[in-house]
């Protein structure tokens, strides 16, 4: 399909999702990438009775609190 049809069907408010090959998209900035973090191991402890109380595991603990903090500094609280 042209792009001229395809976004005439757009603008007619017509379905497109099925003219869309959907197996190569990907969500930009969401990739993941790992990265390794030494910490000494009473913060390992920490992070772990903090992540059992909460019922998460120790990754998922500390990315909540990443993403928390980042958010935080980037709306300036």
């Amino acid at each position: 399909m042209k792009a001229k049809d395809f976004d005439k069907k757009f603008d007619s408010g017509d379905e497109i999702v099925e003219d869309l090959d959907l197996s190569t998209s990907h969500r930009p900035n969401l990739e993941p990438k790992r990265v390794n973090v030494d910490f000494p191991s009473w913060v390992v402890r920490s992070l772990d009775k903090e992540a059992a109380r909460v019922g998460v595991t120790r990754q998922s603990i500390i990315k909540m609190w990443l993403v928390e903090r980042l958010q935080s500094e980037a709306s300036g609280k």
